[in-house]
C-alpha cells in the first residue's frame, strides 16, 4: 500500500498549528485513506525545534519570520529537511500539504507582511519535497490526489 506524507495539521488529534487550534481535513477520501494507514502525518515546524502555540510567521523570499521580526529561518529549514528524511524512509507516492502555511503551502502562501494578504507561493518543506521530486498537493486537490494514486499504485 503506498503512503501519503500529509500536514499533521490536516490530519487532526494533535494541536501543532501555531495558534494551537486543530483544522483536521474531513473529506471522506481522506479519511478513508487515514483508516487505512495510508497517511504519515508531519509538522515541519514542530520538527524544526518549535513550540505549539508559537508567534505566527510567513515567508518573505527566502527568510521565514515571525510577526515579531524574529527570524526563524533555521527551524523551518531544519524541519523540512527532516520530512524530507520520512519521506524517504516510507516511499511516499505523494504529498497533502495545508494551503497558506510558510512551511506547506503548495499554491499559495501569505506574502510576508502580516496584512492577510496572500500571494502565489510556496512554503519552505513543500519547495523542499518538490526539489527531491516528491508531488505536493493541497488539501482542495484530494480528488486529484485520488486520480493520481490509482494511476500510479
Amino acid at each position: 500500500m503506498k503512503k501519503i506524507l500529509v500536514s499533521e495539521c490536516l490530519y487532526g488529534g494533535r494541536a501543532v498549528r501555531y495558534d494551537a487550534k486543530e483544522i483536521p481535513l474531513e473529506d471522506k477520501l481522506f479519511l478513508k485513506w487515514k483508516a487505512e494507514g495510508r497517511l504519515i502525518p508531519i509538522c515541519p515546524e514542530i520538527l524544526g525545534g518549535l513550540s505549539t502555540p508559537r508567534a505566527s510567521a510567513q515567508r518573505l523570499g527566502d527568510q521565514i519570520l515571525t510577526e515579531n521580526g524574529e527570524d526563524v529561518t533555521k527551524e523551518y529549514i531544519l524541519g523540512a529537511l527532516k520530512i524530507i528524511e520520512i519521506a524517504k524512509e516510507n516511499e511516499i507516492i505523494f504529498a497533502i500539504m495545508k494551503q497558506n502555511s510558510p512551511s506547506c503551502g503548495s499554491k499559495v502562501i501569505y506574502d510576508g507582511t502580516f496584512t492577510n494578504k496572500k500571494q502565489p507561493g510556496q512554503g519552505l518543506a513543500v519547495e523542499y519535497l518538490r526539489r527531491e521530486g516528491i508531488l505536493v498537493f493541497s488539501e482542495d486537490d484530494i480528488e486529484e490526489a485520488k486520480k493520481y494514486l490509482e494511476e500510479n499504485e
